[in-house]
């Protein structure tokens, strides 16, 4: 995961995060930042449209090499 802006030891500084399929599943805040200042993990749904915005904190996650699924 890449991070564009925003502190490195604290939750939910970041506006974008740039995902790959290995970090799936994706929740907010990340599982490699402290949550104990944050809002409550959610599980956010990337793989349907390849972004999402956290209902929380507004982060926008987007993820590398999209593949929309078929219909």
């Amino acid at each position: 995961m890449q991070k564009s802006r925003g502190s490195e030891d604290q939750a939910c500084t970041k506006l974008h995060y740039d995902i790959t399929y290995d970090d799936l599943p994706l929740s907010c805040p990340p599982g490699n930042t402290r949550v104990w200042d944050a809002h409550p993990r959610v599980y956010l749904p990337i793989e349907e449209l390849g972004k999402v915005t956290c209902p929380y904190c507004g982060a926008e996650y987007v993820l590398i090499n999209f593949i929309s699924p078929k219909e």
